[in-house]
């Protein structure tokens, strides 16, 4: 089931660091480009520390990355480590074509920011005014809404991943994606009170630019980004079946080797770029030298969305602002498949990183800001040491353990961490996540700290997440009766989703048989609620005593009714 991971999965992933030994050891296709003024040339020492970032990827026997690092638009060093094509033999290039996942939602967000320009549209459009097969849900939704992620519509893969589609076996369309959308009768929030990941949003802001612009996103960029920027390697993906040559292929590592994993959809705006990392460097160049959209729409993309309580969102358009090392940053990743990519922009040092990788363990974001380290050595804050890298490795005593493994739900919603004491470390049980610890309370999971609320040396209250802005609850223990679970058994239909799932018994265990996935055992987390770390939250509700539906709640998608049969109950 293609369902966005819940809380746990928005941690940052460490980077890869399996070796491979291989007799071919150098990178193919390096290029060094002569600097104009404004750009300071990469010395040899640093060229090969960007390099050693990425030899355990090099060599003839597996898939790797491409790097490229621009400065002042000035192309600085390009070049690419492993195989483009393991079963023909075909070295990754700089010139090698990838699929960039959702770095593609900045150019979505920029199209329909350029339509806003040119006064076809305003970014504060209800979303109805070009899309109405959208339903009414008492709230305005706007453009600007679904750039931001804060519209609170439900997460398009999520939603056909409950409804069985199964990725990336099946082929969506933006038409799959319009059906899906059209048929919630509920958002996960009111517009403008959170920030929420949602692909859904993105395909929308490519319908619309197609219905206000009368092109195509491909066309449209195309003609208004790609030419006057010169990406000439770069275009808008909404055909699976069209041949691309230098395009990757892309992989996943197995019990028995590599895999090939290559996602097949025809829906873009959220996702679907192709593109080199040289591309990109112009891309990311464009926002100084601003050769397409004004100074107001620059200002305006690079500005954070604000909730409606006043805190920012650290999103712009299609773009995660932060700070690094002391300094700002404007970037994205992306992930599907088996493709990894990731864009970091410095602007204090004009400087620009582009990764993109064909296989997927890589952690491109990590790259590239190891890339940006070796540049801006000397202008950067010192970066963080982890104690445990230190030579100061960090141990909790058994009963610390004890007192901070249990059940922490979210305060907004019905998202689950099970978080357990084995072998003397501290699990994210329902991922199989282990945390490491800083000192008795922090915490942190894939570089992100977490902190453990309430009295020193007492049982934790709660947990929060400040980097995600997430707070979560700790909650009483629920261990339900074998002999009870048997209310809970039976098939449940959801209209939104137009499937059926079956809730069973087998061994003191329940059941969860989504339509068209594998059956996942549910662990009881807090009263009437169980969790599977594949389906998220089953929250089982009630109508005068009697067991009558759940609400299933995923990582993007919160809230989904499922109604028990009437010969269930």
């Amino acid at each position: 089931m293609r369902i966005s991971a819940t809380l746990a999965g928005h941690f940052v992933r460490p980077m890869n660091v399996q070796r491979l030994v291989c007799a071919a050891a150098l990178a193919v296709g390096a290029t060094t480009v002569t600097t104009t003024t404004g750009a300071q040339a990469l010395t040899p020492v640093q060229r090969t520390r960007i390099d050693s970032i990425f030899a355990s990827f090099d060599g003839t026997t597996r898939p790797g990355c491409a790097v490229g690092v621009g400065q002042g638009g000035v192309s600085l060093y390009e070049r690419a480590y492993g195989m483009s094509d393991l079963q023909h033999g075909v070295p990754l290039s700089p010139q090698s074509i990838f699929h960039v996942a959702s770095v593609s939602k900045q150019f979505a967000a920029f199209a329909v920011a350029l339509l806003a320009q040119d006064g076809k549209l305003s970014l504060d459009d209800d979303v109805r005014k070009h899309i109405p097969e959208l339903p009414s849900y008492g709230h305005t939704i706007t453009l600007r809404h679904l750039i931001y992620h804060t519209s609170g519509i439900r997460d398009q893969w999520e939603l056909l991943g409950m409804a069985g589609w199964r990725y990336p076996v099946d082929l969506f369309t933006q038409d799959d994606v319009l059906d899906i959308v059209s048929r919630q009768k509920e958002l996960n929030f009111t517009p403008g009170d959170e920030y929420l990941y949602s692909n859904s949003g993105y395909s929308l802001l490519a319908m619309t630019v197609q219905r206000v612009s009368g092109k195509s996103l491909r066309a449209f960029s195309d003609e208004r980004i790609f030419k006057p920027l010169g990406m000439a390697r770069t275009h808008v993906h909404d055909d699976h079946a069209m041949i691309v040559p230098g395009r990757t292929s892309a992989y996943e590592a197995g019990p028995g080797g590599w895999k090939i994993s290559i996602p097949s959809f025809d829906t873009h705006g959220a996702t679907s770029l192709f593109t080199t990392v040289g591309d990109l460097l112009k891309w990311q160049h464009n926002f100084e030298a601003m050769t397409v959209g004004t100074s107001a729409l620059m200002k305006d993309a690079l500005t954070s969305a604000v909730l409606n309580n006043g805190k920012p969102a650290n999103y712009g358009f299609g773009i995660s602002i932060e700070k690094f090392r002391g300094t700002e940053a404007f970037g994205h990743g992306g992930a599907d498949a088996g493709y990894r990519a990731d864009i970091v922009r410095f602007p204090q040092h004009h400087l620009e990183v582009a990764v993109a990788c064909n296989f997927a363990e890589a952690t491109p974001n990590v790259h590239s800001r190891a890339v940006a380290g070796v540049v801006l050595e000397g202008k950067l804050d010192p970066a963080p040491v982890a104690a445990a890298v230190a030579g100061k490795p960090v141990a909790l005593s058994a009963s610390r353990l004890a007192q901070l493994a249990g059940t922490y739900k979210a305060r907004t919603n019905d998202q689950v961490l099970l978080l357990s004491a084995k072998e003397g470390t501290l699990v994210i049980d329902n991922y199989g996540i282990p945390m490491q610890p800083v000192d008795d309370r922090h915490f942190t999971v894939f570089a992100t700290p977490v902190e453990f609320t309430g009295e020193a040396n007492a049982i934790p209250t709660g947990i929060e997440v400040a980097a995600l802005g997430a707070s979560m609850v700790r909650m009483p223990a629920f261990s339900p009766r074998a002999a009870g679970l048997a209310q809970y058994v039976g098939e449940y239909w959801s209209d939104e989703l137009r499937v059926s799932y079956r809730v069973s018994l087998k061994d003191s265990t329940l059941v969860l048989h989504p339509f068209k996935q594998s059956s996942q055992p549910l662990r009881p987390a807090f009263a009437d609620a169980f969790v599977s770390g594949q389906a998220g939250t089953v929250r089982f509700t009630r109508t005068k005593g009697v067991v009558t539906g759940f609400r299933l709640t995923g990582g993007r998608t919160r809230n989904m009714a499922f109604v028990k049969s009437r010969a269930a109950r």
